[in-house]
């Protein structure tokens, strides 16, 4: 069953009935249900379907085409397929001796078919730009787990395929209410408390989300998956990384710096924690990793764009980071560790970046869908604004600067219960606007928020709150 991708599927089954025919592309990280999308958008049927296979040399990759075709019903075929040239040569002839109407072509793990030198993207412009662009009954779907390479080689392509798109299709994670709607179809019950804490440790991955079973407390889950030796996911992380990349080691390094520090690093604090070189193989690096979503690139409110902080916001990498890496645990370790210091501490950043998947959500409850807005963090360090006079460190981690005069502090706490502003915290929140304020030299107003997970309590101090957000408010 397809949970969301509405729009999405609509623009795969619309190409059906479009006069001309149609070049699709679909991307996004691994896990993130690209292939299943189309499988279903389409119900399964394909004239002609394959699969690029991972680590595979050209000449396997070509006589596995060969076998697709023949399956397909091309019988008359050459004993081998000696390059791409005559791979698309068949597949053209094979399309040709269809009936009419719309004739759907699905290359899946596009990547994996480019090994070096064999001339396969080439040979695809050709296909498309010099054939099937010409006729009015193709619908020519690509996908694509390595991100970065269907960005550069299609998405944003500079030779044969520039501009040649019909459309692209950047696959999301799924948002918390797509994941509660997941969990209810397929029978499993669980709170909304419940969904966010798998939330903070799956993310929105549809495939993640599907291993979870009935009958167990998600806790219990989360050890058989990931922290059991024969666990689904147990090896999840160096494969998540070798699919996505051909060279996965030097994207791990920059994500392992970036997960030591949760509020992010300049490109200078990177270099120089990382003793790396300042050129355009790490701005590539850092521009493929946003681009796969498991980092992001924000500035910082009056800063220039040179100071951009990237951050690691992956839930699952996060969460490898914080207890996987380098550990050894017991079978029921994760059970065991509910209530602790460690834990607790990980949930409010966890609930953090939560968040950051919802600002839309955010944006809506606090009735300003509509309103053009930036989000940004913003840090100061007195240390590093000699002019300024505030004595004291700030940390904001999400601003939401507002085209309507407002900006938004937007106070991010997770608890069990509702949580309470005191006297003290209520004077911590009032220095912070006042230093924000002083530093930013803002003139529009500054509006405080809470998002917390049950809410606040009210006292005497919650009057000053200006606007809440709850957990139930970023399941809309």
């Amino acid at each position: 069953m397809l949970i969301g991708r509405k729009k999405e599927q609509q623009i795969l089954k619309e190409a059906l009935t479009d006069e001309y025919s149609q070049f699709i592309a679909v991307y996004g990280r691994r896990r993130v249900g690209k292939t299943f999308l189309i499988r279903e958008s389409y119900d399964y049927h394909f004239t002609f379907q394959f699969t690029g296979a991972a680590k595979t040399h050209t000449k396997k990759q070509l006589a596995r085409f060969r076998m697709a075709l023949k399956e397909h019903g091309l019988t008359d075929l050459p004993p081998v397929l000696t390059n791409w040239m005559t791979a698309f040569s068949e597949l053209k002839r094979f399309i040709s001796l269809q009936p009419e109407g719309k004739k759907v072509i699905f290359l899946d793990e596009l990547p994996w078919m480019d090994a070096p030198r064999s001339g396969f993207l080439s040979e695809l412009e050709s296909f498309w730009n010099g054939w099937a662009s010409a006729r009015k009954d193709i619908v020519f779907v690509v996908c694509g787990s390595a991100t970065s390479w269907m960005v550069k080689k299609i998405i944003k392509n500079k030779g044969g395929l520039h501009n040649r798109l019909t459309h692209r299709i950047a696959l999301k994670p799924f948002s918390l209410r797509l994941c509660e709607e997941m969990m209810e179809s397929r029978g499993i019950e669980m709170t909304r408390k419940q969904i966010l804490n798998g939330y903070m440790i799956l993310g929105g991955i549809p495939y993640y989300w599907s291993l979870l079973n009935k009958g167990a407390s998600l806790s219990q889950e989360i050890d058989r998956l990931i922290f059991s030796e024969d666990g689904d996911m147990h090896d999840e992380f160096s494969m998540l990384y070798a699919s996505l990349f051909k060279k996965p080691d030097p994207y791990i390094k920059i994500i392992s710096l970036l997960a030591e520090k949760k509020e992010g690093m300049t490109r200078l604090e990177i270099i120089e924690k990382g003793k790396l070189d300042d050129n355009g193989a790490l701005s590539e690096i850092l521009k493929e990793l946003e681009w796969c979503g498991f980092i992001r690139g924000y500035s910082m409110l009056g800063k220039q764009v040179k100071d951009e902080i990237f951050q690691l916001i992956d839930h699952y990498t996060l969460f490898y980071y914080e207890f996987i890496q380098g550990k050894r645990h017991g079978k029921n370790f994760w059970q065991a560790m509910e209530g602790k210091p460690q834990y607790n501490n990980w949930c409010g950043r966890a609930f953090e970046r939560t968040c950051l998947w919802h600002i839309d959500q955010i944006k809506q409850k606090l009735g300003i869908s509509g309103v053009l807005t930036n989000e940004y963090a913003w840090r100061y360090n007195p240390k590093n604004n000699p002019s300024a006079t505030a004595s004291e460190g700030v940390q904001i981690d999400l601003l939401i600067d507002r085209s309507d005069g407002i900006i938004d502090l937007c106070e991010i706490k997770y608890s069990n219960y509702k949580f309470t502003i005191t006297e003290a915290y209520q004077e911590k929140l009032s220095r912070r606007k006042s230093i924000f304020a002083e530093v930013s030299k803002t003139k529009k107003a500054l509006h405080t928020v809470f998002v917390t997970t049950d809410g606040l309590a009210h006292n005497a101090y919650s009057g000053n709150i200006q606007n809440e957000v709850c957990l139930n408010d970023l399941f809309m």
